[in-house]
């Protein structure tokens, strides 16, 4: 994978943090010159990820959500969200929609779908205990000419 440019930012697990991180893939991949639903569709990935992180991955808890940008060759987007949270017990169970570990909140259980949706590929690893890392993909449109 040739990276043409890279950017990591680190963010205390917290819920306003959620808008910095689309704020910072937004101006980040400015430069890709992506359509306006592309960067809607991701920057909305983002968010599911990150917040996934805070309201599961830490719970009560405290901890940093790392995320990674990265543009590849061929206008491909690459981007990680990775936590050290209390993990996922059983990863494609958590991605069936409208499962959720938290009915409490006022969430649907659709952020792995939406994901799914919104980008080429979607990946996720966990370890209880040890957090997860979600990795997702997307393709942008080429350059019209």
């Amino acid at each position: 994978m040739e990276i043409i440019n890279e950017i990591k930012f680190t963010m205390p697990s917290l819920s306003v943090n959620e808008a910095s991180a689309r704020a910072v893939v937004s101006s980040f991949l400015i430069q890709a010159d992506p359509t306006v639903e592309e960067l809607s569709d991701i920057r909305t990935a983002v968010s599911e990820a990150v917040t996934n992180a805070v309201v599961h991955g830490y719970r009560n808890t405290k901890g940093n959500v790392e995320l990674t940008v990265k543009l590849l060759a061929n206008r491909e987007i690459y981007i990680r969200i990775k936590d050290r949270g209390c993990g996922i017990s059983d990863v494609k169970q958590a991605m069936e929609p409208l499962f959720t570990t938290a009915p409490e909140e006022e969430r649907s259980g659709l952020g792995f779908s939406v994901m799914e949706s919104f980008m080429d590929i979607l990946k996720v690893k966990s370890s209880v205990g040890k957090g997860t890392t979600v990795v997702m993909r997307k393709r942008l449109s080429p350059h019209e000419n």
